[in-house]
Parts: C-alpha cells; sequence; structure tokens
C-alpha cells in the first residue's frame, strides 16, 4: 500500500490524543502531505478501530481515492495545502480546554512564554460557522496567514506543523496553553506578557536544544 508507513504514524497519533485524553471518538481529523496530495482520516470512523486502508488519499482538485469517504473537514485541510506549503501536516482537535475557552469565544493571551511557539502573541479564535463549510476554511486560512494554531468557535481547535510530528506535538502544547489559562481565569485576571516578550521568546527558540541535528530544535519549553 502506498504510505503505509504514515498512514499507520497518523492511525498512531489519532490514538495518542484519544489515550491522552485531548480528543475522543470520532472527532477531529488528521491530514499529512504527500506527492498526490494528501491523506486524511475517514468520515465517522472510531480511532481504535481504523485501519490503514481507510486513510483516505485527496487532491487538490476535491476529488479522492480509497474505500473510506474523507472527512467532513477536507476543505480546510485542502485549502491549509494549497495555499500553505510550508505546512505538512494539520490536525483538528476536540480537546477539552480548547474547546472550553472557544465556547467563550476567548483567544488565548500570552499568559505564559511559550505562547511563541503558536507563531505570535495570540491563539486566535475565529467566530461560529457550521463545520465542514467552505466558509469555515476561509475563516481558519485566514487565521493562519501568521499563526500556527488557532480556536474554532464552539468547535474546537486546529494546528498545523511542517510535519505529523512537530504538528501533534504543537497541538498538545496548545492545549496545556488553554488549561493553564482556564485554571488561572478562576482565580483571577492572568497577567498578560508584552508582544515584545513573545518575539524575544521565539527568537530564543531558533537557537534552542542540543544544537547537533536540529531535530530537538522544533520542541523548544526551556532550560
Amino acid at each position: 500500500m502506498r504510505h503505509l508507513e504514515i498512514r499507520q504514524e497518523m492511525i498512531s497519533v489519532c490514538n495518542f490524543m484519544v489515550d491522552r485524553g485531548i480528543n475522543q471518538g470520532t472527532a477531529g481529523n488528521i491530514s499529512v502531505r504527500v506527492a498526490e496530495g494528501f491523506l486524511i482520516t475517514p468520515s465517522g470512523v472510531p480511532y481504535p478501530e481504523m485501519v490503514p486502508e481507510d486513510i483516505v488519499t485527496m487532491h487538490i482538485d476535491a476529488s479522492h481515492d480509497g474505500v473510506r469517504k474523507p472527512s467532513t473537514e477536507w476543505r480546510f485541510h485542502r485549502d491549509i495545502m494549497e495555499k500553505k506549503p510550508e505546512v505538512g501536516a494539520v490536525i483538528h482537535l476536540h480537546s477539552r480546554y480548547c474547546t472550553s475557552l472557544s465556547m467563550l469565544r476567548r483567544e488565548i493571551p500570552a499568559v505564559h512564554y511559550m505562547m511563541a511557539v503558536a507563531g505570535g502573541p495570540t491563539v486566535p479564535c475565529v467566530p461560529y460557522v457550521t463545520w465542514g463549510t467552505q466558509e469555515l476554511a476561509d475563516l481558519i486560512l485566514g487565521a493562519l496567514q501568521d499563526r500556527f494554531a488557532c480556536l474554532l468557535a464552539n468547535h474546537g481547535m486546529v494546528a498545523v506543523g511542517p510535519n505529523l510530528k512537530r504538528a501533534a506535538w504543537l497541538a498538545v502544547e496548545i492545549e496545556a496553553l488553554a488549561c493553564q489559562y482556564w485554571h488561572a481565569l478562576q482565580v483571577g485576571v492572568p497577567y498578560v506578557l508584552p508582544d515584545e516578550e513573545i518575539a524575544r521568546v521565539a527568537e530564543r527558540f531558533k537557537s534552542y536544544g542540543q544544537g547537533d541535528d536540529g531535530a530537538r530544535r522544533i520542541m523548544p519549553s526551556c532550560c
């Protein structure tokens, strides 16, 4: 089967997100860029039951191959892959804290320096529109022009990266930031770091890690 290793990795990431408790059931979807266009998870198939043959090959013209129908959210995956060549993988989750904040129509501000990994001083929240529509795809693409993640009002979150490992790592980090922000709000009004500090941190992240092959630099934290 073509792209068997990528298909297996996609299923592993889907199940990892479920096991970690930041996705569930058949919620969310994942895509990975390939020469033909992109691979995307199927519509309505529970992740623990998914096998490599279930992953759908989609083309930029919206045609697809395989025995399954693609995720109903294929439009924003297609548009991101078409318009942002630097993106190699897209993850959409209905994670608990990102979704909770999206129900309040709140962006995530820079309440922690790790916000720098999102590409700017906020994770924006796009307005609510019905899932699976071109209107939603347009809103997501707009929010990701200068960011690597966004919230979808009353829906969930999207994170992108140059590869699936990076996108999955970022999705976990954004959910952690949402959790920290949510808990801080229970006590008071969190202090927000200035934009200049987030820019400074982003610059420092460029040289983070061991510097041997760059592999560890893509997942910064501190120390």
